[in-house]
Order: C-alpha cells, then sequence, then structure tokens
C-alpha cells in the first residue's frame, strides 16, 4: 500500500471528528459572541436612559426662569429640544427589539412634547403680550405633570433595564463558562486522537523511517549502505534512491581527487608560466630602458656634430662671399652650400629630434613598468585638483568650462594616479571642437564600488573624464591605447604615447581604462581603480 493511501486513512477519521469538535466550538464562539454584544448593548441603554433625565430637567429650570424674568428667549431653545429628541430616537432604536421599553421610549417622548408645545405657548403669549394667568402654575412648586410622568416613565425603564443588564450579564457568564468547558473538551479530544494517530502512524511505518533516517545519516558521513529496503512503497524507493546516490557520490569523489590533481597540475604551470611572463617583461623592459639610454649618447653626439656642420658651412658661405671668386664658379659653389648641404643639415635634425623623441618615449613607458609604487589611500578629488591647477593656463586660454565631480578615494600612488588624471585631460583639452564652447567633466560613476568576480581582486571604483571635442573615429578605436598611435596630429603636437602610458598606470594598479566615443560629439574615457589593498 503507498504511503499516500496510508496517510488519507490515518489522517481522515481523525479530520472528521476535529472538523465536528471545530462546529462546536465554533457555535459556542458565536453564541457567546452574541451574549457579548447583548451585554454591551444592555449597558449603553442603561448608560443613555440615566443620561436623559438632566436634560428634560435643565429645560424645566429655563422655562420657569423666563416666567419669572419675562424674558421668552429663554424657552425657545430649539437646539435643546432637538438634543433631547435625539437621545430619545437613539434610546428608541436601541430597544427596538424589547417593545415593552420601547413602548416607554414612546410615550416618554409624547410628555416631552407635550411640555414643550406648552412651554411655547408660554413663549408665545410672553411675545404678544396675552395674560399669563393660564401658565402661573409653572412658575414654582412642584414639577410639571408632564414631566412628573416623564420621570416616571424614565425610572421604570431604568430599572427594567438594569435587570435586563443583570439577566444579560449572568447569560454571559454561563455561556463563557460552556465556551471554556468546550474548548478543554475540544483540545483534549483533539490530543487523544492525534496521540492515536501518531501511535498508529509509528507502529505502521516508524520503523522503516528509522532505518532510511539511518541510511541518510551513513550515506552523509560518506559510509557504505547496507542493503536496500523490501517493499513498493515510497519508503523503499527512497531508499533505493539513496543507494544509488551513494554509488554516485564515490563515482564523483573519484572524478574530483582526479580533477584536483589535475588542477594543481595546471596551476603549477600556470604559476611557472606567469613567473616567466614576468621575467620576460622585467627583461623586455630592461631591455627597452638599455637600448633607449644607450642610443641617446649617439644621438646627442649627431646633434652637436649637425650643429658644427652648420657653423662650418656657414663659416664656408662667408669665405667665399668673401673669396671675390669668378660668378660662375660662386653661384656654383653657393648652389650646393645653399641647396644640397642645407637640405641635407635639415634632414639629419629632423630625423636625431624625432629619434631622440622616440627614444624619451620608450624610456618613459619603461619608467612606467619598473617605478615603485608607494601605496596609501588616495583622494581622487585632491589629485584631479593639482592635475587641473596645473594645466590651468591652458584652461583660460581656451576658456574651457572644467567640471569636477565628487570624487571617492581609491587605494594607489598618489603620483601615479595624478599623472593618470592629468593625462586625460591634456588629451581633452588637446582635441576639443574650436567651433564650440569646450566642456570637460570629470566624476565616478553612482553606485560604482563593485566586488570582482575573483576572490582575490579587490573591489573598484569608476571614475569617467568626459568631454564634447572632436570625438574618435569607430575604425581608431582599438588602437587609442597604443604607443605611438596619433589622432588628428594637425591638431595637437605630442609623441603618442600618453594613453599608453595611463592603461600601463592603470592596469599596474588593478584597474582597466576604456573609452566610449562617438565622432563629432565627444569622448568619455573611463578608469576603475581598487578600492583596498590588492590581495596577492
Amino acid at each position: 500500500m503507498k504511503l499516500f493511501t496510508k496517510g488519507l486513512l490515518l489522517i481522515a477519521l481523525p479530520s472528521a471528528i476535529e472538523l465536528a469538535l471545530l462546529g462546536v466550538v465554533f457555535d459556542m464562539q458565536a453564541q457567546t459572541t452574541r451574549a457579548v454584544e447583548r451585554s454591551s448593548d444592555s449597558k449603553q441603554i442603561l448608560y443613555q436612559a440615566t443620561a436623559l433625565e438632566n436634560p428634560v430637567l435643565r429645560q424645566v429650570a429655563r422655562v420657569r426662569t423666563g416666567i419669572v424674568a419675562g424674558d421668552a428667549s429663554f424657552m425657545d431653545r430649539h437646539a435643546a429640544w432637538v438634543d433631547i429628541g435625539d437621545r430619545l430616537a437613539r434610546l428608541e432604536t436601541a430597544v427596538v427589539d424589547t417593545p415593552a421599553q420601547r413602548a416607554r421610549v414612546l410615550r416618554m417622548r409624547d410628555e416631552v412634547d407635550s411640555y414643550r408645545q406648552q412651554a411655547l405657548s408660554v413663549a408665545q403669549s410672553m411675545r404678544t403680550g396675552a395674560t399669563m394667568k393660564p401658565f402661573v402654575t409653572l412658575e414654582g412648586g412642584e414639577l410639571p405633570a408632564q414631566v412628573m410622568r416623564f420621570r416616571e416613565q424614565l425610572k421604570e425603564f431604568i430599572d427594567e433595564a438594569s435587570r435586563l443588564e443583570v439577566e444579560r450579564n449572568a447569560t454571559l457568564a454561563k455561556t463563557r463558562q460552556r465556551q471554556q468547558w468546550t474548548l478543554v473538551g475540544a483540545v483534549i479530544g483533539s490530543m487523544l486522537l492525534w496521540a492515536g494517530t501518531a501511535f498508529g502512524f509509528a507502529r505502521s511505518i516508524g520503523r522503516r523511517l528509522d532505518v532510511l533516517a539511518e541510511n541518510a545519516q551513513r550515506l552523509a558521513s560518506g559510509q557504505p549502505l547496507p542493503t536496500p529496503l523490501s517493499g513498493n512503497d515510497e519508503i523503499a524507493a527512497l531508499d533505493s534512491a539513496l543507494n544509488r546516490t551513494s554509488a554516485l557520490l564515490r563515482e564523483a569523489d573519484e572524478k574530483q581527487a582526479a580533477l584536483k590533481t589535475s588542477l594543481q597540475v595546471r596551476a603549477a604551470e600556470l604559476a611557472s608560466v606567469n613567473e616567466t611572463l614576468r621575467r620576460e617583461t622585467q627583461d623586455n623592459e630592461m631591455f627597452i630602458y638599455s637600448v633607449s639610454h644607450d642610443l641617446r649618447s649617439p644621438l646627442v653626439n649627431m646633434q652637436g656634430f649637425s650643429k658644427e656642420l652648420q657653423v662650418s658651412c656657414d663659416e664656408l658661405r662667408a669665405t667665399i662671399d668673401d673669396a671675390r671668386l669668378p660668378e660662375v664658379e660662386h653661384k656654383r659653389l653657393a648652389h650646393v652650400l645653399d641647396g644640397d648641404v642645407q637640405e641635407s643639415l635639415r634632414y639629419v635634425r629632423s630625423s636625431v629630434t624625432r629619434a631622440a623623441a622616440i627614444i624619451e618615449a620608450l624610456l618613459r613607458i619603461s619608467r612606467a613598468g619598473r617605478l615603485e609604487y608607494q601605496w596609501q589611500r588616495v583622494s581622487v578629488g585632491r589629485a584631479v585638483a593639482r592635475a587641473v591647477d596645473a594645466l590651468q593656463k591652458r584652461i583660460d586660454e581656451r576658456k574651457i568650462v572644467v567640471v569636477v565631480r565628487d570624487l571617492p578615494t581609491a587605494w594607489g600612488d598618489p603620483s601615479a594616479i595624478e599623472q593618470v588624471f592629468s593625462q586625460l585631460l591634456s588629451n581633452a583639452i588637446n582635441f576639443l571642437d574650436s567651433s564650440r564652447p569646450g566642456r570637460i567633466e570629470v566624476g565616478a560613476l553612482d553606485g560604482a564600488l563593485a566586488e570582482s568576480a575573483l576572490a582575490s581582486a579587490p573591489r573598484t571604483r569608476t571614475y569617467f573624464v568626459r568631454d564634447n571635442g572632436m570625438g574618435i573615429p569607430a575604425a581608431y578605436m582599438s588602437k587609442v591605447f597604443r604607443a605611438f598611435q596619433r589622432l588628428h596630429g594637425d591638431v595637437a603636437q605630442g609623441d603618442g604615447i600618453g594613453l599608453a602610458l595611463v592603461r600601463r598606470t592603470v592596469e599596474r594598479h588593478g584597474g582597466r581604462v576604456w573609452v566610449e566615443s562617438a565622432e563629432g560629439a565627444g569622448s568619455t574615457f573611463f578608469v576603475t581603480l581598487p578600492d583596498q589593498p590588492m590581495r596577492y
């Protein structure tokens, strides 16, 4: 028999009895609620009735005061009569299910209306100057007959309301007691029913579940499992699945061990390759530095020799002019000195200057890779402010608007970070569009603090330098961070290594740099820098 069928049988009978008990409890709850409502209504009716006499007596006092003072305004208090009428109406509504009490309320209303009419007649007589003899009994003495009858009816009403309140309170107490006993019986009956159900459940499948739980614990601890349980119910199927899982886990453990060994080998190989690349990078940088440094001396000599040769040519030209040679010979020599020789000298000097610039650029790239950084918490805002101050003369000359937003701190070398933003700002200034006012904005992306996917990588901040300059063509985007690549060479001078130095510096900080640009609209350079020390 399947567990579902067993469960239905074990649950159906207790559930049916539980529903019956719940029905009894709900019925008692409804009775108690009605008793509470009736008791509350009795208290409210009694309160309204006891509060009804004083307003009527106040009206009697006003009528007598008006007669004595001869002032009809004391008697003509419409709001007070309306209030008494409203009180009687609410009281009538409250006792609508009690005919005797409702009849008393109606009689009290009649007496109040009668007395009100009499008071209005007195007021009318006073206004018209008619004789007051018919109303002389209203000045003093006992209360008017209508008010006396009103009080008698009110007393009977209150006595009956008090009796009903006592009766309803007693009914409420009995109902609550029955409710309590009903709840106790329902709880005890429910506990007994479910205890019996639990006992039957334990007898039928408890032992099999114990075996299943023991097998699950053995599986969790990696121990081998015994023979699967017999039967065709869900417990047997689950125990069979545990056995299959145990076999699969053993196979997976073997594969994991083999994979771990393979990963360790690959990790060792990768570490070796990285170390080899690091040494090769150092060797390349040292080679570039050595070659560039060694080439500077010959270039300096060539520059000196070319200058000496220029001086010698100038002296030879002066000597020829002073020698008073024949005109044909003088023209021929002057043509050689002023033409081919001067052009060759200019070419030599230009080539030497260009070669010197390339060598200096190579030295700068080499230094960027070998420079020892002073790692610390850097105020990027202050670094950008120093870079802007250094470029302020160029900014003022071109009337550029520079906006610097709030910039969070980063982790790195202060001088290197300042050079990064100085180069980006200088690059933005160089390639602004002269046909429109220049604008440069420096800021940080909102929510730019990001957690790297690698556990060893630090969290980073993303900064940007945005301009409205000439922009970068799409075909040139992939080359923009390469050394000696120059765009718009006719607009600004340079050796084409500024952005390459930026990329080299940012990468040494563990960050990255990229650009988004639209030709004719401007460019935005993004830089990510670590927010915390790098972990190795």
